[in-house]
């Protein structure tokens, strides 16, 4: 029986010392056989760095790499330098998948002769703080066209921005790299890798853990960098309409999507950024009646724009009981 290609797992790691352990017994647990576990220490403070090696030291699958810290997006592009597989697939380091996560996509791909570059699987949502957990998977199996695939990924149609969660032909990252210092490299990347597939391989089940925990870059505290979403979501808009213009109001619905989010990160902010979110309620407004016009918008959209017809102040308090109620859920 011919061998399966190798496959190199790329996980960035930095400061993860209380998840890092069930992270990487995840990855030695996986059934696919042939990998490589390309660990890039991006210049930890915690005991990851010697966790890591410990780990290295006991299977040689695993490769360690330190670095002086330079962000996610570097950590991503020295792994997939350094990459010596044909497929390629990413794993945060305070996430876990599941002993099939790697199996499951490659046979994805296998099953319709590897006419596909590119498979994925979905998310299981793990709330540190309650111990939920939320598949955000229907358990379907499909085969979608790229362009298919980015229109779901605008109206969160279970295909996801997310890096990680998928595995991808070598190929397909000759010229994608994940944006250096930026926050938010995934809505930046994946949109890429899927202008240049012509056919997608879909396993909507959830393979993938992704830990939500109070001091992730998603849920910490709003600064300016956060702002990049908004830089990041248009860049995207901007370049998939211009291959698929008939995509535009997927694209603008996901424009919309990013100055809610920013806009909900923003509430206990002071003025400091009043600027900055006079611009984004400007432009909500702006295309309020497109979006809404849309049959394809989500409700939590339409809800929103229903909050804040009654003012930004108003808004504010419907938000804040919002998260509560999802707290307590």
């Amino acid at each position: 029986m011919k061998e399966r290609p190798l496959v190199s797992v790329i996980v960035p790691v930095y400061n993860v010392e209380k998840y890092l352990k069930n992270c990487l017994d995840s990855l030695k647990a996986q059934t696919y056989s042939n990998l490589e576990f390309i660990l890039i220490d991006d210049g930890s403070q915690d005991a990851s760095s010697q966790i890591a090696d410990q780990y290295a030291k006991e299977d040689s699958r695993f490769t360690v790499i330190h670095q002086a810290n330079s962000g996610l997006s570097q950590a991503r592009n020295h792994g997939i330098e350094l990459a010596k597989g044909e497929y390629l697939t990413f794993v945060d380091s305070d996430d876990t998948v599941t002993p099939d996560y790697v199996e499951f996509m490659y046979e994805l791909l296998e099953a319709h002769d590897f006419q596909a570059k590119l498979a994925l699987c979905s998310l299981n949502n793990v709330y540190l703080a309650t111990g939920a957990i939320k598949n955000q998977g229907n358990g379907e199996i499909t085969t979608l066209s790229g362009k298919d695939a980015i229109e779901m990924m605008c109206y969160h149609d279970l295909v996801d921005t997310c890096a990680y969660a998928k595995l991808g032909h070598r190929d397909l990252y000759q010229t994608v790299r994940f944006p250096k210092g930026k926050l938010f490299e995934d809505i930046a990347t994946t949109y890429q890798l899927f202008l240049q597939c012509d056919k997608v391989e879909c396993g909507f089940l959830p393979k993938y853990n992704y830990v939500l925990r109070e001091d992730s870059i998603t849920t910490s505290k709003f600064n300016q960098k956060k702002l990049e979403l908004l830089e990041m979501t248009d860049q995207m808009a901007k370049d998939v309409v211009s291959v698929y213009p008939e995509l535009k109001k997927a694209t603008l619905r996901r424009q919309v999507y990013a100055r809610f989010s920013t806009l909900n990160q923003m509430i206990d902010v002071t003025d400091i950024f009043l600027k900055q979110r006079q611009a984004i309620i400007s432009f909500l407004k702006t295309h309020k009646k497109a979006v809404l016009a849309d049959e394809k918008t989500p409700k939590r959209d339409r809800v929103a724009y229903l909050m804040l017809s009654l003012g930004y102040p108003l808004y504010k308090v419907a938000w804040k009981s919002y998260e509560k109620l999802k707290v307590r859920n």
